[in-house]
């Protein structure tokens, strides 16, 4: 199992300019090099959570923040179930098994709770993860925990990547095998092509260095400098502007959204300044609600897997390391070619996915486990070893987070807060902003905007005006719906 968070060490050699000024690269182990690709195995709603604990107020993820913020202030009301607040605020991963092993953990795993119905009686082989949220069919709720007897071992093989292996990491987190073709195409793709003067440095890394490099993957291209010579003290947060699609951009917003190939549409009703075209908020359902947090529900892996090649533009460092995986790092040199495809295009836990899901992301399947009991007085446990086979049950009541009776209010940097009068004319007012000033658009959200709209979640604190690609000066004038 893996040592404790906050006392595993690396070792890193990184080679800086002759100027101390730029990290050039860094020849890393196996270890490290499992720990930096378990990022992509990370839940976007848990690296909030995460980093938010770890920096306080002083970080922020594009509109990701402010979205799992608008959520934590959500009254439970609104959603099916208690758990499924709770599923979104923390999202799981399929991946929690193998980050346990790590040798060091930032991902906050714990060993996995099942519960089983209060009635000892009851024949029913159901489990959930989650404790008094799902009904057995008897109708008792499944709040008993269970004994877990889980075979897990240490990883004797690495965890992502072979722990014979050596790696090489670029600034900007490229990443390869150390000398994997020759030295000059492996400094080629690196980026580098000036190595005159260089000098070595023996670099420690402990958690707070992994916390600043997962911070930094997301906020720079720098991250290795920024941390190692400590260039930039305050790599604190994304801002409004960030490296929009330049001819997307030109497509002012349309009374009639241009239709994508997704057979899957939402409607949105968006609240547009009449002399600037600045978006001010949109008026919006439960299913365009439950897409924006069933976002903090997607590995990174999933959304760079979804994003990339389409609106990349923006994405810092992370999307360099998600491409190296794809094709500087063979599989000879991970455990199983498995894993790779599992980081590069990983699943959602089972039961996490909303059947209002756009995103081209899939689920695993339901868990079972095998039940067994022996003594007297009577012991029951749970374990993945054969047995009477449970079934899995998740929190959700019918694949919903969001009951589907209440309009909300979403703002640009994606608060969701519930609509009504007195909340639109206060928006209204706190932008200072005259009624007669306000025109009402309405777009349809398919695959391609559900996509940039993720993208923008990542990149800027304006998701909306750039995921859905609106010119804040545009004067192109859009009839106003009745």
């Amino acid at each position: 199992m893996a040592n404790d968070a906050k006392a595993a060490k690396f070792t890193l050699k990184v080679m800086v300019n002759r100027h101390n000024t730029k990290v050039l690269f860094a020849e890393v182990d196996s270890d490290f090099a499992d720990v930096l690709l378990s990022f992509l195995a990370m839940p976007l709603g848990k690296i909030v959570r995460i980093l938010k604990k770890h920096y306080g107020e002083y970080v922020n993820i594009g509109s990701l923040t402010t979205l799992c913020d608008g959520l934590s202030n959500l009254d439970s009301v609104h959603f099916c179930t208690d758990g499924c607040k709770e599923m979104l605020l923390n999202p799981r991963s399929t991946f929690e098994r193998d980050c346990r092993k790590l040798k060091l953990d930032i991902h906050e795993t714990e060993l996995t709770k099942y519960f089983v119905c209060e009635d000892l009686s009851n024949s029913h082989p159901y489990i959930s993860i989650y404790r008094d949220t799902t009904r057995c069919k008897c109708g008792k709720t499944l709040k008993r925990e269970i004994d877990v007897k889980d075979s897990e071992e240490e990883a004797t093989d690495g965890v992502f990547t072979k722990n014979t292996g050596s790696f090489l990491i670029s600034d900007d987190l490229r990443m390869l095998p150390n000398v994997s073709v020759s030295i000059i195409q492996d400094l080629t793709n690196l980026g580098i092509t000036d190595t005159d003067g260089a000098e070595l440095m023996n670099v420690t890394f402990g958690f707070n260095e992994i916390m600043d490099l997962l911070k930094g993957s997301l906020l720079s291209q720098t991250p290795l400098t920024d941390i190692i010579l400590k260039k930039r003290k305050n790599i604190g947060s994304t801002t409004k502007e960030h490296e929009a699609e330049t001819e997307l951009r030109n497509n002012k917003i349309e009374k009639e959204a241009v239709v994508s190939k997704s057979e899957k549409k939402m409607k949105l009703k968006v609240m547009v300044q009449r002399s600037t075209n600045k978006l001010l908020f949109a008026q919006a359902r439960d299913d365009f609600v439950e897409f924006l947090f069933g976002l903090l529900t997607v590995p990174l892996g999933g959304v760079l897997d979804c994003v990339l090649g389409v609106h990349s533009n923006g994405l810092k460092s992370i999307a360099n390391l998600y491409t190296s995986l794809a094709e500087l790092i063979e599989g000879m040199y991970m455990v199983t070619s498995a894993k790779k495809e599992r980081l590069m295009k990983p699943l959602l836990l089972g039961g996490c996915m909303s059947k209002n899901q756009i995103l081209p992301v899939s689920e695993e399947h339901h868990h079972t486990l095998s039940y067994s009991q022996e003594g007297n007085p009577k012991k029951e446990w749970v374990s993945y070893n054969s047995g009477n086979v449970y079934s899995g049950l998740y929190a959700k009541g019918q694949r919903d987070y969001i009951k589907g009776t209440t309009m909300f209010m979403v703002s640009d940097d994606l608060t969701v807060k519930p609509l009504s009068m007195i909340s639109t004319l206060s928006k209204l007012k706190e932008m200072n902003i005259p009624l007669s000033e306000v025109r009402e658009v309405e777009v349809q959200i398919g695959l391609h905007e559900a996509i940039s709209i993720l993208k923008a979640s990542l990149t800027s604190t304006s998701a909306l005006t750039d995921g859905l690609m609106i010119d804040p000066m545009s004067k192109q004038k859009v009839k106003q719906e009745v």
